[in-house]
């Protein structure tokens, strides 16, 4: 790595987040990484969770898979799998129709672009990016407020408890909602950007988002009588798809492990019922009954699981673009970055181009000052 030349504060630990802040250090700058989460990932992190009987069970709940079709983001993620973090995920894939009950079109158009997962876990990815040498990661704690000093030409970072976060030569957002009146609603506080110091960010205002719950459910037997292992549901009102988690390469096979997504219609059912603050443990237990109600209804002899439990992804998956050329908001005299899948495409190739760009641009700026 080349001489630290300056500090830049990366705000989330995301796959676009821990791209950027990775490829920041490599180039000499010094990054400090803030994340409110327990781990990196965002939604490419990994849930553990215990079973009564006291077995571990992990499940990739966000992003079950990615593509790439970008040359950039080949190069990047042929690199990741020379350092074993990818892997191609090889099984049959397919679609299920709720109405005749019957598999079509397996395998077939789900084949023609290879499929990667993180390993041992899809959070693997952005756990190695986030502790590179040159960048120093911070989780458990929310950034609060990004307040712009003009006299010292630097940004000041507040914790969400109050707590000086230290000043930065630049800075690098990655939440959708960091100027969104969508942020009160969720967590019942301020935005922590103002848009008058990053006037470009008037774009996220208007960002459609799709809701989503997630299933994870354990077996103790392979559902033998399901062909796929990962299949799109149609003429369902409640699921969109399902996943084995343990098919996956380098995941522990002790018990066979799905992941279901609901419809986006559905989620926003649920959410107009109950509001976009975290849901209540009676909440998931019914949305999670629901989705294996239907589960159990395609007639593929599925068992009930040992173990289930729902998770809701309330504003996660933008969809519509808003910087489909720049790949990213900036504004350089401030020298602050927003970067995400929101700005590319609603996907992880996505989120590693815009995470890309923005390193670029506070690369650029910052080697001239």
């Amino acid at each position: 790595m080349q001489n630290t030349v300056a500090k830049v504060a990366v705000v989330g630990s995301g796959i676009s987040g821990a791209v950027c802040a990775a490829t920041l250090a490599r180039n000499g700058i010094s990054v400090t990484l803030f994340d409110s989460a327990r781990g990196p990932g965002g939604r490419m992190s990994q849930r553990r969770e215990i079973s009564e009987d006291g077995k571990e069970l992990l499940f990739d709940h966000g992003a079950p898979y990615f593509t790439v079709t970008n040359p950039d983001v080949l190069s990047v993620v042929s690199e990741w799998e020379s350092r074993a973090l990818v892997a191609e995920w090889k099984l049959n894939f397919g679609f299920f129709d709720c109405i005749s009950k019957k598999f079509v079109n397996t395998e077939n158009q789900e084949r023609q672009c290879k499929k990667y997962v993180g390993v041992p876990g899809m959070n693997a990815i952005c756990s190695a990016l986030c502790y590179e040498p040159g960048v120093e990661s911070n989780f458990n704690v929310g950034v609060g407020k990004f307040e712009w000093i003009e006299q010292e030409n630097l940004w000041l970072l507040t914790g969400l408890d109050g707590q000086n976060l230290g000043h930065f030569k630049g800075v690098v957002a990655t939440d959708k909602n960091i100027v969104s009146p969508r942020f009160r609603e969720i967590t019942g506080r301020s935005p922590p950007l103002d848009l008058s110091y990053a006037p470009e960010s008037v774009k996220l205002l208007d960002i459609p988002v799709n809701p989503c719950f997630a299933l994870m459910l354990a077996f103790a037997d392979p559902l033998s009588l399901v062909p796929a292992k990962g299949f799109s549901f149609t003429n369902s009102k409640v699921l969109s798809w399902a996943f084995c988690e343990s098919s996956k390469p380098g995941r522990s096979c002790t018990s066979e492990r799905w992941v279901l997504h609901s419809t986006m219609e559905y989620a926003k059912d649920v959410i107009a019922q109950t509001g976009l603050q975290k849901p209540s443990y009676e909440t998931l237990s019914k949305v999670g009954n629901e989705m294996l109600r239907e589960f159990l209804g395609t007639g593929l002899r599925i068992p009930q699981p040992f173990f289930k439990k729902a998770h809701r992804w309330g504003s996660a998956f933008p969809t519509a673009s808003i910087a489909k050329e720049e790949k990213c908001l900036w504004d350089e005299k401030k020298r602050v970055a927003i970067c995400g899948d929101f700005c590319v495409s609603p996907n992880v190739e996505g989120a590693i181009l815009s995470g890309l760009a923005a390193a670029t641009k506070l690369k650029g700026i910052l080697s001239s000052l």
